[in-house]
């Protein structure tokens, strides 16, 4: 028969030792009845030991290895406890804050409005690809191919984000064009410069047709061979692996020097007019960081009549509202005389571009011609690829946890993994300059509107899908005078560059070994490269190729800093927890659990059909991108995943 008696067993979190003062911490554990598992006790996390406590020093204390292996078991009991309640108390106050989770469906005007609120989110940022790198393909300001392209890559961004939030990862996650491409790409369009502007002028229109898509076809080329890695890494969940050396101290210097390396093309768009490109500035800065918290009266359509809601406004389109209050002042200015003839500045000077726009316009692949392969592009864009797939990931987790869901399981990861890499090979293939990425700004969005509904996303989609579709409104946003664009990357890019700093949260950094890497990798990130383009006719191995190879990695910074950082942080001595590698693969641990360990809230990572007869089929538990997926380890024979 149990016995009904309470003991408490004390163990001591140090030395084996009965002297006092060697023991800097006590673990109290109540043991109720016969009970064969030890409880923690209130006093658990007492910190200095009670007088009860200190007259049991010397009393049966357990010595040696036993000792140690019971101290240890009983300190990671208390620590996932602790882990478990934090959790749990997080994602209760979560769920209870937002309006609809991951697998509701808002209704359809709310669907709407809130989708076309994340595609004005998303566009600024999208655009200002093409309106990067249309000078670089020798595109004149006022040339409709300008209006297409950002079209295009409208276009795209919309099928992917779509296929992501449908079949992919499944979270409320939007996808539009990445800035981690544009260093590598700027440096293939180095080894392609446009010929003087008379020699463009005296061209024939089919062979200035052919002068700037031969630049586009070799970005397209690069672009979709770099991106078949990216699907490969996602099909095969070959992600675990590669995770295990990319750590915070290979991240920070590669994402942060997309910000640092781009610093010259934000300066020289500026250059073009200060005052107003200090005025993007300035209201951007007033509207995001000072104003993000207040709210503003907005009229609500509710339960069948209009009322006056509150919602904050600065924080979701800051944007949006500095460059229409910029661009509106560009006009005024312009309307008043007081902006001279070819000021960047004025709002008349590329009016032509939308009138020269068709209405509607259907993209479609290979539209500038088949893309043409080089194996120094390839290279390089890699280089974007890998930062591509760490950012993502980082935003899987954060995107779950805004929208009420679960942590992602390996099959999703894998599936958002490979359906990037697919969206990416799309973009190349449609000729949009650019790949494909998740956008943190969006999910910023998602936590302000309390509306982790992938259904909004979906029809965010949609409506990119559908303006891609009108070129007339890729033409709007490239008439956007100069300078305002310029005041947006500056903060655009800094942005990116604080970024890649925010890895460094988990590293210690009083760690002179740390230091060493961190700061080498990013001033050499940013020496060399400038080196390079300053010396082209340095390099020559007697190889063109690998001439052409090395000119093209070693003036793109993130490559440079990023390979620096990988080398360095994987070979010089030490900790794990110097380095931050134990906090930065703690996140990713609550996702490496075996399918029957999951949670049914898991369920929404499921494919919206099909899943019954998945889970029939053995051979589906050994696909990584299908949620039955069980493993390489997985025993042969019998069905999937039980329903």
């Amino acid at each position: 028969m149990a016995s009904n008696r309470t003991s408490v067993t004390t163990l001591y979190a140090g030395s084996p030792d009965s002297s006092p003062a060697s023991v800097p911490r006590m673990l109290s554990y109540t043991r109720t009845g016969d009970a064969a598992d030890l409880q923690p006790d209130a006093r658990s996390h007492t910190m200095a030991p009670t007088a009860l406590e200190m007259t049991e020093v010397g009393r049966g204390v357990p010595e040696g290895e036993d000792f140690r292996r019971t101290q240890q078991q009983m300190d990671k009991k208390l620590k996932e406890e602790d882990q478990r309640r934090k959790k749990e108390e997080m994602d209760g106050h979560m769920e209870e804050k937002l309006l609809y989770g991951v697998e509701d469906n808002p209704p359809w005007y709310t669907c709407i409005m809130l989708g076309l609120q994340h595609y004005l989110m998303m566009v600024e940022s999208t655009v200002s690809i093409p309106y990067l790198l249309t000078p670089l393909l020798c595109l004149p300001p006022h040339h409709a191919a300008r209006a297409l392209i950002a079209s295009t890559i409208i276009f795209v961004s919309g099928i992917v984000t779509f296929v992501q939030t449908t079949f992919g990862v499944r979270l409320p996650i939007v996808q539009g064009g990445t800035h981690g491409f544009l260093g590598p790409i700027l440096s293939i369009l180095a080894l392609l410069p446009c010929p003087p502007q008379a020699e463009i002028d005296g061209l024939t229109e089919d062979e200035f047709t052919q002068l700037w898509t031969l630049r586009m076809r070799n970005i397209q080329g690069a672009i979709c061979v770099a991106s078949i890695f990216q699907v490969v890494v996602g099909a095969t969940g070959a992600i675990g692996g590669l995770l295990r050396w990319i750590t915070p101290l290979v991240i920070a210097p590669t994402i942060s020097l997309i910000g640092f390396s781009l610093y010259p093309i934000a300066t020289s768009k500026c250059a073009s007019n200060w005052g107003i490109a200090s005025l993007t500035i300035v209201l951007l800065i007033v509207f995001s960081q000072y104003l993000g918290e207040v709210p503003m009266p907005v009229p609500v359509y509710r339960q069948g009549r209009w009322t006056v809601g509150r919602a904050y406004v600065f924080k979701l389109i800051p944007v949006v509202l500095a460059v229409g209050l910029a661009w509106a002042t560009c006009w005024a200015l312009t309307a008043a005389g007081l902006l001279p003839e070819g000021d960047a500045a004025r709002t008349d000077a590329r009016l032509a571009v939308v009138a020269d726009a068709p209405w509607f316009r259907v993209p479609y692949p290979c539209q500038w011609g088949a893309p043409q392969v080089t194996l120094a592009g390839t290279v390089g864009v890699l280089a974007g690829v890998l930062a591509s797939i760490v950012e993502s990931i980082g935003d899987y987790y954060a995107c779950a946890r805004i929208a009420g869901a679960p942590p992602p399981p390996p099959h999703a990861i894998n599936r958002g993994i490979f359906t990037e890499g697919v969206g990416t090979f799309l973009a190349g293939l449609y000729g949009t300059g650019s790949g494909t990425t998740s956008y943190s700004q969006n999910i910023g969005a998602v936590a302000v509107t309390k509306v982790g509904s992938r259904r909004v996303i979906q029809y965010a989609g949609v409506i990119m899908l559908l303006c891609g579709l009108m070129g007339k409104v890729g033409a709007v946003f490239i008439i956007i005078p100069e300078p305002i664009i310029g005041g947006i990357f500056v903060v655009v890019f800094s942005m990116i560059t604080s970024v890649g700093l925010s890895a460094l949260q988990h590293v210690v950094l009083s760690s002179p070994r740390n230091l060493f890497v961190l700061g080498f990798s990013v001033f050499t990130g940013l020496a060399v490269p400038m080196w390079v383009k300053q010396h082209p006719g340095s390099l020559r191995t007697g190889v063109a190729e690998l001439d052409q190879l090395l000119l093209v990695l070693l003036s793109t910074s993130m490559f440079v800093g990023g390979c620096l950082g990988f080398l360095l942080d994987n070979t010089v001595p030490g900790t794990a927890r110097e380095r931050g590698v134990v906090q930065w693969r703690a996140q990713l641990q609550q996702s490496q659990q075996q399918p029957q360990q999951q949670s049914e809230a898991s369920q929404c990572y499921d494919l919206p059909f099909g899943m019954s007869l998945l889970r029939r089929c053995a051979w589906a538990q050994r696909v990584p991108i299908l949620p039955t997926f069980r493993g390489w380890g997985a025993p042969r024979g019998g069905g999937g995943q039980g329903a």
